[in-house]
């Protein structure tokens, strides 16, 4: 006796209302597939089922598949025509499949449509027929996942009732799924995004509009996010870490690639997998991945028994990582340059000739590339220091005062890097016992880049040498309100050096800034009616207007020849780089005491040593005292990063301190001997005044952050000591009078000492005691 069909259909609607009722029962997603897999085969006459979701990033379907002994495993399907499941996805329309193996039946559908043949292969299940439906929500329409019948017991297509019934199975998911995610979150899914909601950075009908826009335009959800919704990098990295329960590691331009951790991955299979180790510990190996789980399985090939220290982090930020390391797949990558010659067998030495015969090769780019580098990175210095045996050569720079790791080459060439830098600057390439100074001007080498270089080779241990590269400053001066100098010390200076003829000098160790400031006054001084000369070693700023010379040893053109010439050649004002020595110091004040504005600099720590400098060098006293008219003692601390410091409310004791520190200089002076409680107080009431209007300090601390490389400081604040030639100061000049007898008549006049000049700067924010205490010893 054969059933008719309405009572089939019958039948079948009550065995899914029942299966409907057991779905709503299940408190878990996955355990609808696990749980009640066998109920809806059992239903609708198939030998499995398979229930896919839609992936956080609505680009993907994740499917739970029943794989047999190997238990549930997770398979990840693209949304797009090249799988069945993806197809009916990306149309959101039924698809009913009489044999998934028929080509011609799935190009009927598309003409990219496939039948994803791998679980059939790792399974040894053989899939036949199969009725496949979207899951949307109601209302919206929006993609929830995808359910897939496989395999009709009867051997023959899915016909009605079924087609029919998958459709009410699928909106019966639906509406469990819904379920399940508003139980935690009311109207927002439970994802890895979930926290942006939450946290109030996105609303829940934006993140649904953001939602669909992602699967409509089959665009990355966190660019969708990033570009639409102004999103920030660093809240979905929040977001990542809250539901992975791992820290968040955000993209840090400064970060150094870990060459042997990376030696032996591609970055194709890292672009491929989302993980790339970024660093290495004592605690374990740093990798940074989109998703966890790609690591667990991946790295540990790769890294054996080392223990992992997994960071999340966005899509962007893992590509600009990827990218850092690994740069534009050309020859001219620091890093292409340097895995090929890590290749290279280093135990044979390349010689000169070696290096002479492949000056267009490795050697030239490599060098190339390390000046380039430093110069994109704000490097002042360039440091190469090779070290004996099979050591590789080590390479610093130095950034906001600071040196830190670049790269290092491997040790077979660290002659003929040393070799080529000698080639670019017209040295000895035989000497090696004796230092040696050059020049490189790089647009020779690198059209696209007009630097200069100044180089200085040094004789170290082991038949070695050392390579100091500085990158020159090039460019339009600064104007003098852009030194960081104090509101007193700029109207002061600007009385100084306006003065029509005299004697002025910027002072300071190497690297303090001395050319940079002695530029800024030329470029205050450089108008149509002043002719100026300046004596340079080397000519590092240029500007409009100032006549320069390049100081030459070799062809007899010292700082005091070139002087000597100035002074016949009509100058109102002169600049010389340096006074090193007595001659050139006499020609200076000659030409100070005959109608010229002279200025020049002093490798000296103090404006008031300065002065007795000088004189040790047999300078008249009386005819430099004539001549003084100023002297500048300047240093460069590092500047608080602007994007990331942190203010705070010092207690009373940091405040005790930096109020003793400032005023342990003014001790000397006769308001502080008369009186010195008073003199406290008074000093007291005026920081007050100036910093605390309101009863409260407020300083800032370093944190760091992205655009600082996590230090907490970018770039350098001037420190300022400006000591004016006044009478009292001159007539204690020519009784040759004593450091301290100077520095206490210049702090009676009102100046600051560079620590006091620190100490204003951190009150106002610039940066802290822990720099001003660096770069200001007494």
């Amino acid at each position: 006796m054969t059933t008719s069909p309405s009572a089939l259909t019958l039948d079948f609607m009550q065995a899914l209302q029942s299966l409907t009722t057991k779905i709503h029962a299940t408190s878990h997603l996955d355990e609808i597939l696990i749980e009640i897999s066998a109920p809806m085969c059992q239903v609708f006459a198939c030998e499995r089922i398979t229930l896919y979701t839609v992936s956080d990033d609505g680009k993907d379907l994740l499917a739970k598949v029943k794989t047999g002994l190997e238990g549930v495993k997770e398979l990840r399907i693209p949304i797009n025509d090249r799988s069945i499941a993806g197809f009916v996805a990306n149309h959101k329309q039924q698809l009913n499949i009489a044999n998934v193996y028929d080509e011609a039946e799935l190009q009927s559908y598309s003409s990219s449509l496939q039948f994803l043949q791998l679980v059939d292969q790792k399974t040894g299940f053989h899939t036949r027929e199969m009725l496949v439906a979207p899951i949307l929500n109601d209302g919206d329409g929006v993609l929830l996942g995808v359910v897939q019948l496989i395999n009709n017991r009867t051997q023959q297509p899915f016909v009605e009732p079924m087609l029919q019934g998958v459709g009410l199975l699928a909106k019966t998911l639906a509406v469990a799924f819904r379920q399940r995610q508003s139980t935690a979150y009311p109207f927002v899914p439970q994802h890895k995004y979930q926290q942006l909601v939450v946290s109030g950075a996105l609303s829940p009908a934006a993140w649904q509009v953001a939602l669909r826009e992602a699967q409509k335009k089959q665009q990355d959800i966190e660019k969708v996010l990033q570009e639409g919704y102004s999103v920030s990098n660093a809240q979905i990295g929040a977001s990542l870490a809250l539901f992975f329960g791992q820290p968040y590691e955000p993209f840090r331009r400064e970060r150094i690639k870990p060459l042997d951790i990376l030696k032996n991955l591609k970055r194709e299979y890292l672009a491929e997998q989302q993980w790339i180790p970024i660093d290495e510990s004592a605690e374990g190996v740093v990798v940074m991945t989109t998703d966890p789980e790609r690591v667990r399985g991946g790295a540990l090939q790769f890294f054996g028994t080392r223990k992992l220290q997994i960071r999340v982090t966005t899509r962007q930020e893992f590509l600009q990582t990827l990218e850092q390391f690994f740069g534009v797949l050309d020859a001219s990558s620091i890093d292409t340059l340097l895995d090929d010659m890590n290749a290279e067998d280093e135990s044979t030495p390349l010689t000169v000739d070696e290096v002479s015969a492949a000056q267009d090769n490795e050697v030239v780019r490599l060098v190339n590339q390390i000046i380039v580098d430093a110069h994109k990175q704000g490097a002042s210095d360039i440091h190469i220091e090779p070290y004996p045996g099979a050591a590789k050569t080590q390479i610093r720079f130095r950034r906001d005062g600071q040196l830190v790791h670049y790269r290092e080459v491997p040790s077979a060439y660290r002659n003929p890097l040393v070799t080529r830098i000698k080639i670019m600057c017209d040295l000895d390439i035989s000497e090696r016992r004796k230092p040696q100074d050059g020049k490189i001007k790089l647009k020779k080498y690198v059209p696209t880049l007009d630097i200069e270089l100044r180089v200085a080779t040094v004789p170290t241990a082991g038949g070695l040498e050392d390579v100091v590269m500085r990158i020159l400053a090039a460019g339009e001066p600064l104007p003098l309100e852009k030194l960081a100098l104090s509101e007193r010390n700029l109207q002061r200076l600007k009385s100084v050096i306006d003065k029509p003829y005299g004697l002025f000098f910027v002072c300071g160790p190497t690297g303090s800034g001395k050319t940079t400031t002695l530029h800024s006054v030329l470029k205050y001084l450089n108008t149509p009616e002043t002719k100026i000369w300046t004596a340079e070693d080397p000519v590092e700023i240029t500007q409009q207007g100032l006549r320069q010379v390049q100081v030459n040893s070799k062809a007899g053109l010292s700082f005091a020849s070139i002087m000597r010439s100035f002074l016949r050649a009509d100058p109102d004002v002169i600049m010389v780089g340096e006074m090193r020595d007595a001659e050139t110091t006499s020609v200076g004040i000659e030409a100070s005491l005959t109608g010229h504005l002279v200025l020049a600099t002093l490798h000296t720590n103090s404006a008031p040593e300065s002065i007795i400098r000088l004189l040790d060098m047999g300078m008249d006293p009386f005819n430099f005292a004539d001549a003084l008219l100023g002297i500048l003692a300047q240093r460069l601390a590092r500047r608080l990063c602007p994007h990331c410091k942190t203010a705070y409310e010092p207690d009373a004791k940091e405040i005790e301190q930096m109020l003793a520190e400032y005023s342990s200089d003014l001790l000397g002076t006769p308001q502080w001997q008369a009186d010195p409680e008073a003199a406290s107080q008074k000093l007291n009431a005026e920081w007050q005044q100036a910093y605390a209007p309101k009863g409260r300090y407020q300083l800032y601390k370093a944190k760091g952050c992205d655009e600082c490389g996590g230090t907490g400081y970018k770039g350098r604040v001037g420190l300022h000591e400006l000591m004016v030639g006044t009478d009292a100061a001159k007539k204690l000049i020519q009784e040759h009078a004593r450091v301290a007898e100077l520095l206490s008549c210049a702090l009676d006049e009102g100046m600051r000492t560079l620590k006091q000049d620190g100490i204003e700067k951190v009150m106002q924010g610039m940066t802290d005691m822990a720099q001003i205490r660096k770069v200001c010893i007494k």
